[in-house]
Protein backbone atom coordinates (compact mmCIF):
# COMPACT_ATOMS: atom_id res chain seq x y z
CA UNK A 1 0.00 0.00 0.00
CA UNK A 2 1.31 3.42 -0.94
CA UNK A 3 1.40 6.20 1.61
CA UNK A 4 2.30 9.88 1.87
CA UNK A 5 4.03 9.42 5.24
CA UNK A 6 7.55 10.11 3.99
CA UNK A 7 6.40 13.22 2.13
CA UNK A 8 4.47 14.49 5.17
CA UNK A 9 7.43 13.80 7.48
CA UNK A 10 9.84 15.68 5.20
CA UNK A 11 7.48 18.69 5.01
CA UNK A 12 7.58 18.87 8.80
CA UNK A 13 11.30 18.00 9.10
CA UNK A 14 10.36 14.99 11.20
CA UNK A 15 12.48 11.85 11.49
CA UNK A 16 11.03 8.35 11.40
CA UNK A 17 12.02 7.96 15.05
CA UNK A 18 10.20 11.16 16.05
CA UNK A 19 7.03 10.12 14.24
CA UNK A 20 7.23 6.65 15.75
CA UNK A 21 7.43 8.09 19.26
CA UNK A 22 4.46 10.38 18.59
CA UNK A 23 2.21 7.54 17.37
CA UNK A 24 3.41 4.81 19.74
CA UNK A 25 5.30 2.50 17.42
CA UNK A 26 8.90 1.80 16.36
CA UNK A 27 11.07 3.46 13.74
CA UNK A 28 11.30 0.09 11.98
CA UNK A 29 7.51 -0.04 11.65
CA UNK A 30 7.42 3.46 10.13
CA UNK A 31 10.19 2.45 7.71
CA UNK A 32 8.32 -0.71 6.71
CA UNK A 33 5.08 1.20 6.13
CA UNK A 34 6.86 3.84 4.04
CA UNK A 35 8.46 1.27 1.73
CA UNK A 36 5.29 -0.81 1.44
CA UNK A 37 6.53 -3.90 3.27
CA UNK A 38 3.97 -3.56 6.05
CA UNK A 39 0.36 -2.40 6.12
CA UNK A 40 -0.52 -0.35 9.17
CA UNK A 41 -3.35 -1.52 11.40
CA UNK A 42 -6.45 0.63 11.38
CA UNK A 43 -5.54 2.03 14.79
CA UNK A 44 -2.00 2.93 13.71
CA UNK A 45 -3.23 4.39 10.43
CA UNK A 46 -5.67 6.55 12.39
CA UNK A 47 -2.94 7.71 14.79
CA UNK A 48 -0.61 8.64 11.91
CA UNK A 49 -3.33 10.48 9.98
CA UNK A 50 -4.54 12.23 13.13
CA UNK A 51 -0.99 13.32 13.96
CA UNK A 52 -0.77 15.07 10.58
CA UNK A 53 -4.30 16.47 10.93
CA UNK A 54 -5.56 14.51 7.92
CA UNK A 55 -8.11 11.80 7.14
CA UNK A 56 -6.76 8.28 6.72
CA UNK A 57 -7.55 8.42 2.98
CA UNK A 58 -5.33 11.50 2.62
CA UNK A 59 -2.32 9.60 3.97
CA UNK A 60 -2.90 6.05 2.73
CA UNK A 61 -3.68 5.14 -0.90
CA UNK A 62 -6.32 2.43 -1.01
CA UNK A 63 -6.58 2.34 -4.82
CA UNK A 64 -4.70 -0.97 -5.05
CA UNK A 65 -6.92 -2.72 -2.48
CA UNK A 66 -9.22 -5.30 -4.08
CA UNK A 67 -12.92 -4.86 -3.51
CA UNK A 68 -14.91 -7.72 -2.02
Amino acid sequence: MKTRIKELRKERKLSQEELALEVGTTRQTITSIEVGKYTASLVLAYKIAHYFGLAIEEVFDFSDVNEF
